[in-house]
């Protein structure tokens, strides 16, 4: 026997033996087919009705007329829109004229105000809320006006058939002239007018959180409607008043209601029969989806006619074949064929369930409320890495709940879209909008999802009002400062796995900040994490690097490049490895980009270590002048050699056991920053021209080659060896510093010509001589030295080739 609670029953017939009809009656709704509730297949419908005792009493099945059946003392009708529809024309009311034109209303709804249609039953919830509010707020100081009903909740019904859906709340109702007053001017609000009473009263403590607009919000309707009927009692009026408009007149009709079947104890009643295009809001499942949308946190509760149903077994005829059988077995006992139907009937259904997490004190919030929460509004199953949530007061005064998901957004919503919807806007509960673009949080922040719920923002807010609100300005600043807090809190935890996962999966959104969020520099750079000389495993912050720093060391020095091990063997961390200065190493394509725009941290300046310049705390200007004057002619005559291919030719103080390093500009770019710019779809070459011509070629004065090109600059600068050897050096040092050479077959070509000088004929083969002998004689006059060689050779190699080429021509 199905059962239904005692709620829904008061609910369903709270005023059923009274000449009035309770605003809560429950009626038939027309949507339901009668095949829905067949339990056989001759066509009859079996109907249930719900007594105070909660049990379900079977009707014997028959053919009900809807508009004239009588039930336990009421009429069943299909909905309260559908029997405004069918029910004879109400007495001529007076006309009235709007106080401002129509086409210039619908204009402003349409266009300015509601970018979507669906937001009307936001707007009219909202109403209807108001007129709780009020009626709650009244009812200390008048308990009069709550004797007609206690229940404050507020229903919806729809007719999908014909396209009508109602809206009705137990609210404070209104008068015939507040009717006048409010829905015949527009923009008038009695909301505003209610607060503004409020305060001339100077009433301290009084609640004033009433959301809606009733005046331009009641307008919504016709977003949707071609007509609307509101009917509405109030408890300081003994009569009840219908107010009637169409969306494409100039007036309004208002009269007194008569129909007793219509009559409300109190409260008002919306009826709106939907444009033909737009029928499709009249869906039950739609009305419910979009009251949990939107008016999930309402602080009324608002049910929605729904259609349900419970199963149950029902006997089956037997076949006649399974008759006879039966007859010629008596001894054996027979059991009633049974099958299982599903019974449908309509009730009303709680919709906004769920209480506001963040209006709670949040110490008496569990973390797996928190963690229950986030999964539910952001339809996530994994629980996020931290979650944050505040009040702020002041001057603009909000309620947050922040979350730091466990896992990267995918697809479209990474790091280059600032368009996502991970923030939830409400305005005093009401849910505004999840699409924003930047208003809220900044695009490096993105990842930051969570809910934000203000008082001060106006209801019907737009994107235009959001980007030049000031509140929303305010709101934004202390929104990010909050998301630093937190994420600064999962750095500090114990476990340090915990920041390892978020640093894996944001660490490039907080170095976007870097670039994006000069303000917020302080906040951002102790976030940041980074690879180092000391630390090729495990990644360091700069405040771990700033505590191992030496004594007398001032700066903080970093090279990019494209991987550790690359950034672990260039040839500029060699003098730094030797004084023990640690490198931090800066692998990822934003890291270069993100620390140039960081500059310093802690009063310590950024050093890249590739660039020219490089200033290790130890110059000895005796020893440089002297290294000066033994080689600056050989750095000239290397630099005449190189031509434009670099700015300068130098006496390096960052090599030890390498002979030379191709260094960059001061202000030109590195050899990461050169190769990102090169792999860049739409590249300006002539920029990347200019920044190569800042190179800064490096020579180590205590290297072998170097003195020997220092002897050869000397007594003879001519030589083509010589000279040979300085363009293979440049090329060598172009590698290694990380550059990309402009011909790799030429630095090949080079590379082969010098291996044959260092190897030709050493270990005596033939064929490799053989080899030799076949070259262009452009190539041994080329190449002197590789000349020489061959004829140094041993006479026995000399003879054995003549001899077996003269026995083969034999």
């Amino acid at each position: 026997m199905h059962r239904l609670s005692r709620r829904s029953v008061s609910t369903v017939f709270r005023n059923s033996g009274s000449r009035c009809r309770s605003a809560a009656a429950v009626p038939i709704s027309s949507s339901l087919h009668p095949a829905d509730s067949v339990v056989d297949n001759d066509s009859k419908v079996r109907w249930y009705s719900v007594l105070s005792t909660g049990k379900i009493i079977h009707c014997p099945p028959r053919q009900l007329n809807l508009k004239n059946d009588l039930f336990l003392q009421s009429r069943f009708e299909s909905t309260a829109a559908e029997s405004d529809a069918s029910s004879p024309l109400p007495p001529v009311g007076e006309k009235y004229e709007y106080q401002a034109e129509v086409s210039r209303l619908m204009d402003l709804i349409v266009n300015s105000l509601y970018s979507n249609k669906e937001v009307f039953l936001r707007e009219l919830i909202s109403n209807a809320s108001d007129a709780l509010d009020k009626l709650r707020f009244l009812g200390v100081t008048e308990p009069q006006l709550l004797k007609d009903a206690a229940d404050l909740d507020i229903r919806i019904q729809t007719d999908k058939d014909n396209g009508i859906v109602t809206i009705t709340d137990t609210g404070i109702g209104m008068t015939r002239q507040e009717l006048i007053d409010c829905l015949g001017t527009i923009a008038q609000s009695g909301t505003a007018k209610f607060l503004k009473a409020l305060k001339d009263s100077k009433d301290a403590g009084t609640d004033n959180n009433l959301i809606g607009q009733f005046g331009v919000g009641f307008y919504s309707a016709f977003l949707v409607s071609d007509r609307v009927v509101v009917s509405t009692k109030s408890p300081k009026s003994d009569k009840q008043y219908v107010w009637e408009g169409e969306a494409n007149a100039s007036s309004y009709i208002v009269r007194e209601e008569t129909d007793p079947e219509k009559l409300i104890p109190r409260g008002t009643r919306l009826t709106l029969y939907l444009k033909r295009d737009d029928k499709g809001f009249a869906d039950p499942e739609r009305v419910q989806k979009l009251v949990k949308n939107y008016s999930q946190f309402v602080s009324f509760p608002i049910y929605t006619w729904q259609e349900k149903g419970f199963t149950k077994e029902v006997e089956v005829d037997e076949e006649p074949n399974e008759a006879k059988q039966g007859e010629q077995d008596d001894n054996v006992e027979k059991k009633k064929k049974t099958k299982t139907v599903v019974e449908r009937y309509w009730d009303w259904e709680l919709t906004n369930d769920t209480q506001p997490l963040w209006l709670r004190n949040p110490k008496e919030v569990s973390t797996e409320e928190y963690n229950e929460f986030y999964k539910q509004t952001f339809n996530e199953y994994l629980e996020p890495l931290a979650s944050s949530h505040f009040t702020t007061e002041g001057e603009v005064e909000f309620r947050s709940v922040l979350y730091v998901p466990s896992v990267p957004p995918s697809g479209k919503d990474d790091i280059v879209n600032p368009k996502t919807k991970n923030i939830r806007l409400y305005v005093k509960r009401v849910f505004i909008s999840d699409d924003f673009d930047g208003e809220l949080f900044p695009r490096y922040l993105s990842f930051v999802k969570g809910v934000v719920d203000s008082n001060d923002l106006p209801l019907n807010v737009s994107r235009e009002i959001l980007q030049e609100s000031r509140i929303v300005r305010i709101m934004r600043k202390r929104l990010v400062r909050k998301a630093f807090d937190m994420i600064l809190g999962i750095s500090m935890s114990e476990n340090r796995e915990d920041y390892e996962k978020f640093w894996d999966n944001y660490g490039k959104y907080l170095k976007l900040g870097c670039i994006e969020d000069r303000e917020n520099h302080k906040r951002i750079a102790p976030l940041l994490r980074f690879f180092s000389s000391k630390s090729e495993e495990v990644m360091i912050s700069l405040d771990e690097y700033v505590d191992d720093m030496k004594p007398d060391q001032k700066d903080i020095y970093y090279i990019a490049s494209d991987s550790v091990t690359s950034a672990r063997n260039t040839p500029f961390l060699e003098r730094l490895i030797e004084k023990d200065l640690e490198v931090l190493f800066l692998v990822d394509p934003i890291d270069e980009v993100a620390i140039q725009n960081l500059k310093a941290y802690k009063e310590k300046n950024f050093i890249d270590i590739s660039k020219e310049d490089l200033d290790l705390g130890d110059k000895n200007e005796e020893k440089e002048k002297v290294v000066k004057q033994e080689f600056g002619q050989t750095c000239d005559w290397i630099k005449k050699r190189l031509g434009d291919r670099v700015a300068s030719v130098q006496i390096s103080n960052r090599l030890s056991s390498s002979p030379c390093v191709l260094a960059s500009g001061k202000f030109g770019w590195s050899a990461n920053m050169e190769r990102l710019m090169k792999s860049q779809t739409v590249g300006d070459t002539t920029s990347l021209e200019f920044m190569r011509g800042r190179r800064v070629f490096e020579i180590n004065p205590d290297h072998a080659i170097i003195k020997n090109l220092n002897e050869a600059c000397r007594s003879n600068p001519d030589d083509q060896d010589a000279l040979k050897a300085i363009d293979l050096l440049y090329d060598a040092a172009l590698v290694s510093s990380g550059f990309t050479p402009d011909n790799p077959a030429e630095l090949g070509g080079k590379i082969y010509e010098m291996m044959g000088m260092a190897i030709g004929g050493k270990w005596g083969a033939p064929a490799e001589m053989n080899y030799a002998s076949q070259q262009p004689m452009e190539a041994e006059i080329v190449d002197p030295v590789a000349s020489q060689q061959h004829y140094e050779q041993p006479m026995e190699a000399e003879i054995v080739e003549p001899v077996e080429s003269s026995t083969s021509n034999k």
